[in-house]
């Protein structure tokens, strides 16, 4: 087997937030490095009047579950705190930034009423 000192935990790095940005969802951002994925799923909530685009995919089935992703999240943020120094080093930084923002908007965001989104409220107050 390997040891420790073989692996390239910068190359583990890279590509494990890669896998974040080809499970985007929605309108995606101009500049990407997963050129391959394309925008998809823009019309979701369109039928009852809600903007549900945006988000990852989850295992393949078109399906988005919050809890787990919630959790994705924040595991990603507690590690981009944990690893700061690391991930600037392989310049990994901003896409780890970018990672966390795009699935934290998507829990933020698709709430249809004002009295329906806590985390705005709680940012005003």
């Amino acid at each position: 087997g390997q040891t420790g000192a073989a692996i390239d935990y910068g190359l583990a790095l890279t590509e494990s937030l890669l896998f974040f940005e080809a499970q985007r969802r929605g309108k995606l951002p101009p500049g990407r490095r997963v050129t391959w994925r394309g925008d998809s799923a823009l019309d979701d909530g369109k039928d009852n009047r809600v903007d549900l685009t945006g988000g990852h995919y989850d295992a393949g089935d078109n399906v988005k579950f919050g809890s787990p992703m919630a959790y994705v999240i924040t595991m990603l943020a507690w590690g981009a705190f944990e690893l700061d120094a690391r991930l600037v080093a392989e310049k990994e930084f901003q896409n780890a930034l970018a990672a966390i923002r795009w699935g934290r908007h998507n829990h933020a965001r698709p709430c249809p009423t004002p009295a329906q989104r806590p985390l705005r409220r709680a940012r005003r107050g």
